[in-house]
């Protein structure tokens, strides 16, 4: 198979009334782009580029079909007629580009809390969930059908708003009709609980009134699962069956497939390094059940894994959702010859983070996404007067500015004194885990060479080697500490270090990466941030053999990573490798072959013998000196990334991205 061999993905397929003009479908997913309970004109602009980039389907994001499902402000209502003419300004921006919109009406059922809207969480039954834990009410009949009236509200506005489809959603991830499908859930006792029959009714009166308001002309095709993922849920056997019986009412069009609940959200959207495509075996299950077009999803990122995908009969459709956020385009480029320069998805879960934190949808290594009306990517302004710039530094921050500071037409010299590109990407790529992330500084590295970029490696310069220059851009990075104080300290912070801080077998967590992680017999991680850092030295300390304590003032290693919502997987895979965790510990004294640490809240002691290796992460020291050279000097310098102030790979490249435009 030759790049641009994908005569699968490339080719229409016949969705009920309308024709997709490819495989390739955007899936639904949250952006925070919502405001008052309406899409915005960066809602139309972050459709509208996926459109054009090739996306032949997009499915809208999830929106609420009654008032009861409100987990955070930026959610649309679905049941609201102010819904019409937003509906018409989105279709008209991706009609443009013969891609068909449909909308996603939903309620997630006991999958959420009261918090937002101070209404009772609704559900089939009073069980809880694993997340919110909050109790439930028990519906009524009465709320039932007023729940069918919201689903029916919300086809009849994306009729009257110029839609292509409704995308029936709730039987997926665990939400409220997936709640009345499974007996783990479903405990009632009317005609809404007990037999199959009955645990459908509620699907099918809401089938029944979307077919009824959408009419012949429109698609109407629903989300479900293909497993539930947890014991007592539904197998791919069970999905199968629903899927059959579903589509011989024939109200359907096409049924789409995803899998897991909050019980497992890890099935829902994976980070790395879940198997590419893990979820099409029981997908393909579903699909032999049916004659409807199935979509298939499941880390499906890149278009040779699409092509395989479509060629084995495991589905008919390509669902996307993380890989369109990286890269719009990605649709475009697969069918035009140019897979290569499609940015890949790294499964690193930035767009979750963004969402945890109430901000607009981003990604780690995309600065334009969510972000498509101020930076657009492919619409650089070129410079008005061409200028010589240095940028030193090659890690994301340096990469990004170098490339779009020399696609703007500027001279650009990028200095680096390492041997290679990609700064602290590569440190952390050393863990078996997070391998993926140096698709980040590849994919930069590869834009570099499409430049006329000179690239001096190996290559420290001081301010006197830049005088030739007429701006430079410092993304030199930054380095760890390792005087391991904590934030709960800091009148210590810099003072003198926890004694034995000074050791030679003490590292900080950046010049332990940096070395290669030189082996241990047992080892302590001592994380007083509470990021992916400690967890990254965890693992890559016990995939070399090592016995590994690892411990935090905090009360949960890592809890951060609730934001990437794998903060159990990683837990898990920590723990099977023989990690030890010591949460609520301060560290208190390091010996030559011992760690003790004291507990934060009574004082007691511990000692742990044996250590011969200790890691610190406790914060970073910005590598700014350059540049405050440069400014003495009266040079044009401008500070961007971990130089400026240690954060975030998405930070860095944000910054280079932003400097470079107004160079």
């Amino acid at each position: 198979m030759t790049e641009t061999a994908y005569p699968l993905l490339g080719s229409p397929l016949k969705l009920g009334p309308r024709t997709a003009r490819n495989r390739i479908w955007m899936t639904a997913h949250a952006t925070l782009l919502v405001k008052d309970h309406l899409f915005t004109e960066a809602h139309i602009a972050y459709y509208r580029s996926r459109a054009e980039g090739g996306a032949a389907v997009i499915t809208m994001e999830a929106m609420a079909a009654h008032p009861t499902t409100q987990p955070y402000k930026g959610k649309a209502f679905a049941f609201d007629p102010r819904m019409v003419p937003e509906y018409r300004k989105l279709a008209d921006a991706v009609h443009r580009h013969n891609t068909l919109l449909l909308a996603q009406p939903w309620h997630r059922g006991r999958q959420t809390n009261s918090v937002t809207n101070g209404l009772p969480v609704w559900a089939p039954s009073a069980v809880p969930c694993a997340v919110y834990r909050e109790m439930p009410h028990v519906m009524t009949t009465a709320e039932i059908a007023e729940l069918v009236h919201g689903y029916r509200l919300a086809a009849r506005y994306a009729r009257e708003g110029g839609l292509d489809g409704i995308e029936v959603h709730g039987s997926a991830h665990g939400y409220m009709l997936n709640q009345f499908l499974s007996p783990a859930t479903n405990h009632r006792t009317d005609a809404y609980g007990g037999s199959v029959e009955n645990r459908m009714r509620i699907v099918l009166e809401i089938l029944e009134a979307t077919r009824e308001e959408a009419g012949p002309d429109m698609i109407v095709g629903m989300r479900i699962n293909s497993d539930d993922g947890h014991p007592g849920g539904l197998g791919p056997q069970d999905w199968a069956d629903l899927a059959r019986r579903f589509e011989a009412t024939g109200l359907i069009d096409y049924i789409s497939c995803s899998q897991g609940t909050y019980v497992n959200r890890m099935l829902i959207y994976p980070t790395s390094p879940e198997e590419h495509g893990f979820q099409l075996g029981a997908t393909a299950q579903v699909k032999a059940a049916v004659s409807v077009p199935v979509v298939g999803v499941g880390r499906i990122v890149n278009p040779d894994e699409a092509e395989a995908a479509l060629a084995a009969g495991q589905c008919d459709m390509i669902g996307m959702a993380r890989a369109l956020v990286s890269d719009a385009r990605w649709g475009a480029k697969a069918l035009s010859g140019e897979s290569r320069r499609i940015r890949p998805c790294v499964g690193a879960n930035w767009c979750m983070t963004t969402i945890f934190a109430q901000a607009p949808i981003g990604c780690i290594h995309n600065p334009s996404a969510g972000q498509e009306l101020d930076l657009d990517e492919d619409s650089v302004t070129p410079a008005a007067r061409p200028k010589r710039v240095a940028v030193v530094g090659a890690g994301p921050a340096g990469l990004r500015a170098a490339w779009t500071a020399a696609r703007r037409g500027h001279e650009v010299t990028l200095f680096e004194a390492r041997d290679e590109l990609g700064g602290q990407v590569r440190f952390w790529a050393q863990a078996p885990s997070r391998r993926e992330l140096l698709g980040i500084v590849d994919w930069l590295s590869d834009r570099i060479g499409e430049e006329a970029v000179e690239l001096r490696l190996g290559t420290r310069v001081g301010a006197g080697d830049l005088t030739g220059f007429d701006v430079v851009v410092v993304a030199t990075g930054s380095r760890g500490q390792k005087h391991g104080w904590t934030a709960v300290r800091p009148q210590n912070w810099a003072g003198p270090p926890v004694p034995g801080a000074d050791l030679p077998h003490v590292m900080a967590y950046t010049e332990f990466l940096a070395a290669g992680a030189p082996p241990a017999r047992r080892a302590l991680v001592f994380d007083a941030m509470g990021g992916r850092q400690g967890a990254v030295v965890a693992e890559v300390l016990a995939s070399k053999g090592a016995q590994v304590d690892f411990a935090t003032q905090l009360g949960q290693p890592s809890p951060d990573l609730a934001a990437s919502r794998d903060w159990g997987k990683v837990h898990g895979m920590l723990r099977r490798a023989g990690v030890r965790f010591h949460v609520d510990r301060e560290l208190a004294e390091i010996t030559a072959d011992s760690v003790t640490l004291r507990d934060l809240y009574t004082g007691a002691a511990e000692t742990i013998s044996g250590i011969d290796r200790v890691v610190m992460v406790v914060g970073s020291t910005a590598e700014d000196a350059l540049h405050h050279e440069l400014t003495a000097a009266g040079m044009d310098s401008h500070l961007i990334g971990d130089a400026m102030a240690p954060r975030r790979v998405n930070d860095a490249i944000r910054e280079g991205e932003l400097i470079a435009r107004k160079l």
